[in-house]
């Protein structure tokens, strides 16, 4: 398989990461790649899907960014949206939890489906910090280029303004120095997974306080709703 990034990236998005495309830092990224699947290490999720988060948000549709950390590394489960998963899988926990703050802030009820497209559709990019993972190594893909390649995404999005950042755990709240702070607002919270989320997560309401700025700025509320189309 060609290791290209263009290969696999919408054209509004290789327009507007021009420069990071042909970085030395993102040929590398790619180079890596390549080498651990020669190697027959398996990657998640399957390489190309690895840009579905920005593929179903595009640039000129984005209100809210969701950050997290490295795709989940269960065989099956990452779909390339951070916190979502295949339609059919088991609901991880930390989505668990998210959809119970939801519940508790909008009276959405719980989902049986954990697959977010339609958040993505609804412009939500659910970016993680790193876009791979090695099968049942977490962190694994720490430190090769993804880092270098999110910050500038990052940044290159956060200079439209009127757009939400919502930063759920420690890898996430790194990113708010690169984030412009003129005319967009930035939600932070511990991480929503079981071990942190008694500790600040729960009770903080990021989807009605991102509506809330939306609505203020005159652009389209989100319909957090997976279960309405």
């Amino acid at each position: 398989m060609e290791f290209k990034p263009q290969k696999f990236l919408n054209p509004k998005w290789q327009l507007l990461l021009q420069k990071s495309l042909i970085s030395e830092t993102t040929i590398s990224l790619f180079e890596t790649l390549k080498s651990y699947q020669e190697l027959g290490k398996k990657i998640y999720p399957e390489i190309p899907d690895i840009f579905n988060s920005l593929n179903l948000c595009l640039p000129d549709k984005i209100s809210v960014v969701i950050i997290g950390q490295d795709p989940y590394h269960g065989k099956g489960q990452a779909n390339g949206l951070a916190f979502s998963v295949n339609s059919g899988c088991r609901i991880p926990p930390s989505l668990r939890n998210i959809f119970i703050e939801l519940k508790a802030d909008l009276n959405i009820a719980i989902s049986n489906c954990g697959n977010l497209e339609s958040w993505a559709k609804e412009g939500v990019l659910l970016l993680n910090t790193c876009l791979t993972v090695e099968e049942s190594k977490p962190g694994s893909h720490q430190n090769i280029g993804w880092e270098e390649f999110t910050d500038y995404l990052i940044k290159k999005i956060s200079n439209n303004g009127y757009i939400v950042f919502i930063l759920w755990g420690a890898k996430a709240h790194a990113k708010e120095s690169i984030i412009n702070k003129d005319n967009n607002l930035i939600i932070k919270s511990a991480h929503p997974s079981p071990f942190s989320a008694k500790r600040g997560f729960f009770g903080t309401k990021p989807f009605s306080k991102t509506n809330k700025f939306l609505k203020k700025n005159s652009k389209k509320e989100i319909n957090w709703n997976l279960d309405i189309e």
